[in-house]
């Protein structure tokens, strides 16, 4: 069993904007990193995202980083709510579609441990993730803010 999964939204703004509404610290900040996002996700570069619903700051390597197509992090796996000290690939694709007029964003993530930890974990960021391109979607669309207060 390979634990990974890939969720997605449509997003009705030109992929450039869209890449940069998650590229940018300032503007994830805005929606998703909500305890602040520190650095822009630039190949070989280490940023710091933090939730002001999960506190404590925290690495994010970024692999790889193509404008406007694809970012490529590692970020630390936690099962049983505890840090395992491996890290999971997370995957940002922006497809253009309907002329650059709306982007199709993925977000894939794997490497979980075949345990029913490793499942639940997996379980729990694939909902994250899916909220998350939501709130891009709320908030690069029409400046709305869904996060806060979310999950506390």
């Amino acid at each position: 069993m390979d634990l990974k999964f890939t969720v997605f939204a449509i997003v009705s703004r030109p992929a450039a904007e869209v890449f940069d509404a998650v590229a940018d610290p300032a503007k994830l900040s805005a929606y998703f990193t909500t305890g602040g996002a520190v650095g822009r996700l630039e190949a070989g570069k280490t940023v710091q995202w933090d939730f002001a619903d999960f506190p404590g700051a925290f690495p994010v390597d970024v692999v790889e980083a193509v404008p406007n197509e694809r970012i490529v992090l590692r970020w630390g796996r936690n099962e049983d709510r505890k840090p395992t000290g491996e890290t999971n690939p997370v995957t940002f694709t922006f497809t253009p579609l309907d002329g650059d007029t709306r982007t199709k964003v993925e977000i894939a993530e794997s490497g979980w441990s075949e345990t029913q930890a490793g499942l639940d974990a997996s379980y729990g960021n694939c909902m994250g993730w899916s909220q998350m391109l939501s709130a891009l979607k709320a908030w690069v669309e029409h400046g709305v803010v869904l996060r806060e207060g979310m999950y506390k």
